[in-house]
């Protein structure tokens, strides 16, 4: 764990009071809204729609609470100091598919790097043209050791984990295969370095096949800018995959932590089998036979005693020997019980792994199996022993024991990041380009890789959520949980599509009135929080990306929905690499919108409805034209799906 104390940062690097001043405005009209709304406002008449309206609102003011305080400690860095000279690095470019013209040219650029460094070709794909290409180009080739063979393959993860085993470079710089660097890319990075507390330098990820409609919204202005420089102002800017430099010791030492964690779950899940186990045995003990019940609550005892000495971070090896020596003394003592009964036990013990109990494998079922049945007192003790014995300390099942990145999803980089802040490190996010790269050029593309990004963000969510990490300070729990709570806005905008449907068909109207105290607290929170966008984005283009995080609603629930299934019953998710090239060259690709346009059907519709309604004096003049506002700002949303399945890439965008 890094404990080298944090620089002290000049204030001029912080927002103006200016800024800070209406992120409190903005956050006290929203509070002063919303409260308004779930106490004087919601038509209970009408809960259905109601409810999940107000309940929408709700999310979408913790989302702009999140967004200000992220705002709030938004750091504009100096001039990095200059790069030391004698660091050793390692160009990692990570490649499975990709054509090989596209990563020799990214491996040619950064042959040109100029800081003294090594380049690698890490090529998942093991293609024996691409080794070929690399030597002739005098980079080195890397691909996966004989040890992944039938083991899981962690995707990227799992190939920057081998990388970093075979490679010996103090600084790491990752780029994928489309991200061509610039020459000064380490120049401008490694002097971020002599503070012996950072682990991670963060550029931006920029597109040079992007049209300045960025008609499928891949450039990233707000998160690449000040979002970002938000969470690097709270000491949690994270590492996004590509462009970034990182410290080898400070993956290594994630590596060894997570490895001495693993093992200590194995033990502790070993120890309550075991202690479930001995309570059932318990029951069987005949009453004649005081010394046996002795004997098995001395384990029972010895195991909370395990427990509480392996979480208070007690050595494995004195606590495992000291339940092993408490066993078998209670083992000594039972010795004499029924041998027939015993007989069979130790058979059912056997027969639970066809290699016998040395290579039991510690799976669910296998620990189910031996605490639900029946045990002799001796019979269970030697269960017993055979758990603590089948404790992967090699860890067995992964390829490499030590896995210094974080394999729990789908994407490794927010999981990688939040450990390394979890173990005292620190990161910075350096805002300017240094490398050029690709972003799909067709819509079908795209989808994958957003689906992908919010699936391995929901992931990283639920199997390890930053709100109870240990070791993040409550700031960069905020930053890491902003960032899954977005993904959440799926369902915000069925409420959102929703509500003005039912009002134009059905009269049903979700708040108690149309009044003027319900537009004198909406209008300013909605006026605020645009302002605030556009100044903490100093005038950048931000409007399609907050187009997309509505208009992609159906890719978000799926997301949510493949990556909860995964987590919790075990539904395997494919991982993708996202196509470097256009995908299709066909009919205009309608149907992967079909949600969407479904939704613009029924707005439109519903607004005709409206119109005659309102003729047939069915309901008010004001209740129409807020609904029509609302749907047109709807359909204004939503429109950017119709651009986007048009789109036939830069060289011919607006083409149908």
């Amino acid at each position: 764990m890094s404990t080298v104390p944090a620089p002290t940062v000049p204030r001029s690097e912080y927002p103006s009071p200016y800024l800070r001043l209406l992120i409190v405005v903005t956050v006290i009209v929203g509070l002063n809204y919303i409260v308004w709304r779930w106490l004087f406002s919601v038509n209970w008449d009408a809960w259905w729609i109601a409810v999940p309206l107000v309940l929408a609102e709700t999310y979408s003011l913790i989302d702009s609470i999140l967004f200000a305080v992220t705002m709030w400690r938004l750091r504009r860095r100096p001039e990095p100091s200059p790069a030391p000279e004698g660091l050793s690095v390692d160009v990692f470019i990570t490649t499975y598919n990709e054509p090989l013209d596209l990563v020799l040219k990214t491996a040619a650029a950064a042959k040109r790097i100029r800081y003294p460094h090594r380049t690698w070709i890490l090529d998942d794909g093991a293609r024996p043209e691409l080794a070929a290409a690399a030597e002739e180009l005098g980079v080195d080739y890397l691909t996966r050791s004989a040890s992944w063979t039938n083991k899981p393959r962690h995707a990227k993860a799992g190939n920057l984990i081998n990388a970093l085993l075979h490679t010996d470079g103090e600084f790491l710089l990752i780029l994928d295969a489309d991200q061509i660097p610039e020459p000064e890319i380490l120049d401008r990075t490694l002097g971020y370095f002599t503070d012996d507390g950072m682990a991670l330098v963060q550029t931006p990820q920029y597109f040079t096949n992007v049209p300045g409609s960025d008609p499928l919204g891949s450039q990233a202005p707000l998160f690449y800018g000040p979002i970002q420089q938000g969470k690097d102002g709270w000491n949690a800017a994270f590492f996004c995959g590509s462009n970034a430099v990182l410290r080898r010791e400070a993956l290594m030492q994630l590596g060894i932590t997570g490895y001495v964690k693993a093992v200590e779950d194995g033990v502790d899940r070993a120890l309550r089998t075991a202690g479930r186990v001995i309570r059932r045995a318990q029951r069987n003990v005949p009453a004649d036979q005081p010394e046996v019940g002795a004997a098995l609550g001395s384990v029972r005892r010895a195991v909370r005693t395990a427990r509480a000495d392996l979480k208070a971070g007690g050595s494995l090896a004195e606590i495992t020997y000291g339940f092993q020596q408490t066993v078998d003394a209670a083992a000594r003592t039972v010795v004499d019980a029924d041998m027939g009964a015993i007989r069979a036990d130790l058979e059912a013990i056997a027969a639970l792994d066809e290699h016998g109990t040395d290579a039991m494998v510690l799976d669910e079922v296998v620990l189910d199996q031996l605490s639900d049945r029946e045990w002799s007192p001796l019979g269970a003790l030697e269960s017993v022993r055979a758990l603590i014995r089948a404790v992967d300390i090699d860890r067995a099942d992964e390829a490499e024991p030590t896995q210094a990145l974080a394999t729990i999803s789908v994407t490794e980089d927010m999981a990688t990041a939040m450990r390394l802040h979890a173990a005292g490190w620190r990161t910075a996010y350096h805002h300017e380009i240094l490398a050029y790269g690709l972003a799909p050029e067709d819509p079908k593309t795209m989808l994958t890789q957003r689906l992908r990004w919010a699936q391995g963000t929901i992931q990283v969510m639920l199997r390890e959520n930053p709100l109870v990490q240990r070791g993040l300070t409550l700031a960069q729990r905020l930053m890491y949980w902003s960032t899954m709570w977005s993904y959440l806005s799926g369902f915000a905008a069925l409420a959102y599509f929703a509500a003005p449907v039912i009002y134009l068909t059905f009269g049903i109207l979700p708040v108690q009135a149309w009044s003027v105290d319900f537009f004198a607290r909406l209008i300013p929170f909605l006026v605020l929080s645009q302002l605030l966008f556009y100044i903490a984005g100093r005038g950048s283009p931000t409007w399609r990306g907050q187009q997309y995080s509505l208009a992609l609603f159906p890719v978000w629930i799926a997301a949510c929905w493949t990556a909860a299934r995964n987590v919790y019953f075990g539904k395997p998710l494919d991982f993708a690499v996202t196509p470097k090239t256009r995908q299709g060259e066909g009919a205009t690709p309608w149907y992967l919108f079909r949600p969407q346009l479904t939704v613009m059907v029924f707005l439109v519709v519903a607004a005709l409805i409206g119109a005659v309604r309102l003729y047939l004096g069915a309901i008010s003049v004001l209740g129409v034209t807020v609904n029509l506002v609302w749907v047109v700002f709807d359909l204004f949303i939503l429109s950017v799906v119709i651009r986007a399945a048009r789109y036939r890439g830069p060289d011919r965008e607006g083409a149908s």
